[in-house]
């Protein structure tokens, strides 16, 4: 039943190395769904105890009071070391809510914590049944985020033309600068129809947009990083290549923000930004334009 989650959420980075002779503080994320919402929520609290080393373990689909029951017996040995671990749930339904809250550790319930005072407010009961946000329960929106990620497939680093008119978004940046995650994460978190392209050496000693989205400038977003950001990334690519030299990334990031600055487009750092927060400075100024 004890299934570690592979990798970090998206710009949160690997945990951290406990320090010699520390012990990590183990740590439960629990869902009757993905558990993306428990891992989302539990991981913005964990960022707040940065000299902290946690061992992260990702459990979702519970869905059984069997399983459940299975679950208590993973966290509560888990106690063995006298370390009491941290559980993290956005479990719904009731039955199984109350089978993992028979642990003898502590369990910090997302969904009890929030639903109660909206039960309150609206002086009703909720369903409490299994979430749906990431799954198939709202099918237009279902079919909204894949036919997204369909199109970020189909435009992704200028691979295709087609339909490009139907772009809500098109993220410029010289390669590697992280066009495609911001992308796929629009895509399938926001059903937003992205399109990226790369700046190559013709357009950046243009003083104008690339042709095939000149005409699209009011949906343009520049994206930018660092010279050795960049340079890093490359190198893992192409070792020891002029593409991936400091120089070569140096000029590249000059000519593409001189390009931003010339057309006004609005520009992100994905030195600086994981890409959540890019997306929703992204969605924050196609807001503003609504």
């Amino acid at each position: 039943m004890d299934r570690p989650h592979g990798e970090p959420s998206a710009g949160q980075g690997p945990p951290p190395d406990p320090p010699p002779g520390r012990q990590q503080i183990r740590v439960f994320f629990l869902s009757d769904s993905t558990g993306i919402s428990a891992e989302t929520m539990g991981n913005a609290i964990l960022l707040q105890f940065p000299d902290v080393a946690f061992e992260r373990t990702l459990i979702p689909f519970i869905t059984t009071v069997e399983e459940a029951r299975g679950v208590v017996d993973v966290i509560d040995a888990a106690m063995a070391g006298g370390v009491v671990p941290l559980v993290f749930s956005t479990t719904a339904v009731t039955e199984i809510r109350d089978e993992l809250h028979r642990s003898r550790a502590p369990i910090i319930d997302f969904f009890d914590l929030h639903l109660r005072p909206v039960e309150e407010i609206l002086g009703r009961s909720g369903r409490r049944v299994a979430a749906q946000l990431h799954g198939m329960g709202d099918a237009e929106r279902y079919n909204a985020r894949m036919a997204a990620v369909e199109f970020a497939l189909e435009h992704d680093d200028g691979q295709s033309l087609r339909a490009l008119d139907k772009a809500e978004v098109v993220l410029l940046a010289p390669s590697r600068c992280g066009k495609t995650p911001t992308t796929m994460y629009l895509a399938l978190q926001h059903g937003v129809l992205v399109a990226n392209y790369p700046l190559v050496d013709e357009d950046l000693r243009s003083d104008e947009l690339p042709r095939p989205v000149r005409g699209m400038r009011e949906r343009c977003f520049g994206i930018v990083t660092t010279p050795r950001r960049l340079s890093e990334v490359r190198q893992q690519r192409r070792p020891g290549s002029a593409y991936s030299s400091l120089e070569t990334c140096t000029q590249e990031l000059r000519r593409a923000r001189a390009l931003f600055d010339a057309h006004r487009l609005p520009v992100v750092d994905s030195s600086a930004r994981s890409v959540e927060e890019m997306s929703t400075v992204i969605l924050q100024h196609l807001a503003r334009k609504t």
